[in-house]
């Protein structure tokens, strides 16, 4: 039996962050984030319990702590504790912006897919699979 996976979920509009729940909640548990600080307290707090995170799902357009923020402070705590590489939690970035500055910059904070909004539920099944996620 497959292992259920341990997700975030941070997306600050109601519609977007309960569509990609219903996408993913098949695959395993979803904790949920409105903000970019609150996903980031998320994911130090689960880190801090043995129970890390095999996904997190970014939007950059978030209050607080933009996602681009978030997904850097997440590779660099990873980084502190000799977190790296294959090992590392998989990020995926789920944005309206489609810009080669934003798309670029995340790949550069090493996120493991882009997708572009409105999300659609195929290209993003077949993100995890391509991932090895499930």
């Amino acid at each position: 039996m497959v292992k259920p996976l341990k997700i975030l979920i941070a997306e600050d509009d109601y519609i977007s962050r309960r569509v990609l729940q219903a996408n993913l909640e098949p695959y395993g548990h979803c904790d949920l984030a409105v903000n970019g600080r609150e996903a980031l307290d998320l994911f130090i707090s689960a880190w801090n319990q043995w129970e890390s995170y095999d996904l997190v799902c970014l939007d950059i357009m978030m209050p607080e702590m933009n996602g681009q923020k978030v997904l850097a402070e997440i590779r660099d705590f990873e980084a502190e504790h000799h977190c790296q590489g294959t090992d590392s939690t998989k990020v995926v970035i789920i944005s309206a912006l489609d810009d080669f500055k934003n798309i670029s910059q995340a790949f550069n904070r090493q996120c493991e897919a882009y997708l572009v909004k409105p999300i659609d539920r195929n290209k993003l099944i077949n993100t995890l699979s391509e991932l090895g996620l499930i």
